[in-house]
């Protein structure tokens, strides 16, 4: 008897032993909302709940041959992208990816647990603003990733702004650039959508306290698992706007560092499923 199987989302990041970030916090957050993770790490981390201390590349060759394998073998739904460790990864990934344009692809390339965000290394930088941003179908970034990539652009002294520094991106394939952690109303955060035409949708969201580890992985995790289940970029980032503010409301601290996104409990995974996405 052939049963349908969960959507399958294949996912490139680090692997954390805490569980907290990468490609073993996308494992929980595509089982709370039925999908199955096919993992493959970019980089081993050295890390705790409070801090990162270091990580250590995957080669790329395995890394890419791993990714081939499983393609090979079973269809996915979806593809997410999170933290590389080289050049030679980016343009391996960005290679694979090509194959497969129908598939929403969300990238959400750096890491803010690592002492520098993955930000330091420009030419990591410039090759995930040339050879895989345009790809992607949801470019997740913080305000200040974003105007960290903006700098690759502007010209020295020049003044930047969101909505102009958002235009780069889409006016070179990027479908869409998800922005994090801007003001929103009162005392709360926003996170704004855009595309080439401007602001699709802003959602407002309580701040919490934390400090966590692992809110964005789990935001663009919710995404991939969502857009995997056939929900647009606006439908997906509602659901997974809630869900995410779920799993920190019920965070856990597992040590003596920072609260870890709880993604299974009840609440959460009630919330996931009243958003009626396709089976």
């Amino acid at each position: 008897m052939q049963i349908q199987p969960s959507p399958l989302i294949l996912t490139f990041g680090v692997a954390d032993p805490v569980g907290a970030l990468g490609v073993q916090a996308d494992l929980a957050t595509f089982a709370a909302h039925g999908c199955h993770a096919l993992s493959i790490p970019t980089a081993l981390l050295v890390a705790d709940s409070a801090r990162v201390e270091e990580w250590h590349e995957v080669d790329t060759g395995v890394m890419a041959d791993q990714a081939r394998q499983v393609l090979e073998d079973m269809p996915v739904a979806a593809v997410k992208i999170g933290a590389i460790a080289s050049i030679e990864q980016a343009a391996a990934i960005a290679e694979i990816v090509s194959d497969y344009a129908d598939v929403p692809l969300i990238v959400d390339p750096f890491l803010s647990a690592l002492p520098d965000s993955g930000m330091s290394d420009e030419d990591i930088v410039a090759s995930i603003r040339q050879i895989l941003a345009p790809q992607a179908t949801i470019l997740q970034l913080s305000q200040s990733e974003l105007g960290r990539m903006a700098e690759l652009w502007r010209e020295a002294g020049a003044d930047g702004g969101l909505e102009i520094d958002v235009a780069e991106l889409t006016s070179r394939g990027c479908q869409y650039v998800l922005v994090t952690c801007t003001s929103g109303s009162g005392n709360n955060r926003a996170n704004t959508l855009f595309d080439r035409d401007g602001v699709v949708t802003t959602i407002d969201w309580q701040h919490l306290p934390g400090p966590f580890v692992g809110a964005g992985t789990t935001l663009s995790g919710a995404l991939a698992a969502l857009m995997a289940r056939g929900l647009d970029a606006a439908e997906a980032l509602a659901a997974a706007q809630e869900f995410t503010y779920g799993a920190l409301r019920h965070a856990q601290r597992f040590g003596m560092g920072k609260l870890v996104p709880n993604r299974f409990s009840a609440r959460i995974w009630r919330t996931a499923n009243n958003k009626k996405a396709s089976p």
